[in-house]
């Protein structure tokens, strides 16, 4: 009897050496830093959210990593990489989400700002050249600019097929399923994309260990787990009307003269830049959103819309698929070796 409480304790104890190695990272956030977004004719900041918030909410979170990634801009990262610095529980990796001319590609590990525009093979060189890992975000989305078939030709360590921001029925199954048909090919990741604390915290990826290191480690030997769920379309709501909210106070800041232009901070410079008519007239047309009808609608748009373009999608599912088998059978993959 004795020998089997021992051995039983014996487990508890190992058990509980394997779980705390297991370390929580979220591979794509965004801050203020990320400049503005569109949608139809409106101008928005992606983001609001300040580089030491979001590692203040990390922590709290439970987060060992993460992984700044504003788009086409690394100075948040630095600086909430910087802040960062005087706790002991997280590590943050400087990142950039670049657009390049056949769509988006992370950056992890950066030094330095990569300038957008280029083709994804120019960008992957330069994110190489500083030694960094190359991620697709959001590869098969419908709704936003993923590098789609474009992964199997480049030389990729791992893509998101868990998205937070993506909510539909198509854009990460889809992603998934390339997963699972070609294993140990790259990193399988889930990031939550946040743009807010209102869509954070919802998907993570888990690898053994803790810190920056040791997720490089995980991402280069296909060790990751992607784990969670993506964000309501609610969350999406409440992030635009806080970055709504937020770029309305900026710009009256900036009508009072009081907004200092900063360093490398795209979104206040550019409101500074514009003319106080297109201030006044970004307040009022702000202030429409927040109503509440509005907003309701918003959601009722972007439900709908996801629920018919996933429906679209799917319905070429498996003849995507195989057009995916054809052309990985055509073709020597940088990275992969996926023709074996």
């Amino acid at each position: 009897m004795a020998g089997a409480w021992s051995a039983i304790i014996i487990n508890i104890v190992f058990l509980s050496k394997v779980m705390d190695r297991i370390g929580k990272a979220d591979t794509h956030l965004h801050t203020e830093y990320s400049g503005f977004g569109t949608l139809g004719f409106l101008r928005f900041p992606e983001s609001v959210t300040k580089p030491q918030s979001l590692v203040d909410r990390a922590r709290d979170g439970g987060f060992n990593v993460i992984c700044v990634t504003d788009h086409n801009e690394t100075a948040g990262a630095f600086i909430a990489q910087k802040y960062a610095e005087q706790f002991d529980d997280i590590d943050v990796i400087i990142g950039e989400e670049v657009m390049t001319s056949d769509g988006e590609i992370v950056g992890l590990f950066l030094t330095e700002k990569i300038q957008p525009g280029q083709t994804i093979e120019e960008t992957v060189d330069i994110i190489r050249e500083q030694g960094g890992l190359t991620i697709a975000p959001h590869p098969f989305s419908f709704h936003v600019p993923g590098l789609k078939e474009k992964i199997f030709e480049i030389d990729l360590d791992g893509f998101e097929v868990l998205n937070g921001g993506h909510p539909d029925k198509y854009s990460n199954p889809f992603a998934q399923t390339i997963m699972d048909r070609y294993p140990g090919k790259w990193a399988s990741l889930s990031a939550s994309d946040a743009h807010s604390k209102y869509t954070f915290g919802y998907n993570w990826t888990e690898f053994e260990g803790s810190t920056a290191e040791d997720l490089r480690r995980a991402i280069l030997s296909k060790k990751t787990v992607p784990k969670g769920v993506a964000a309501p379309i609610l969350g999406a709501v409440q992030w635009s009307m806080e970055v709504v909210m937020g770029g309305q106070k900026l710009m009256y800041r900036s009508l009072r003269g009081k907004l200092p232009n900063r360093e490398d901070h795209f979104l206040i410079g550019t409101i500074n830049n514009m003319s106080d008519l297109k201030k006044a007239t970004a307040i009022i047309g702000g202030l429409m959103y927040l109503f509440p009808p509005t907003s309701f609608l918003a959601t009722l748009a972007s439900t709908t819309y996801l629920r018919r373009g996933a429906k679209r999608m799917r319905r070429d599912f498996e003849q995507r698929l195989e057009e995916i088998d054809d052309l990985i059978g055509n073709m020597d993959v940088p990275g992969t070796s996926l023709k074996g």
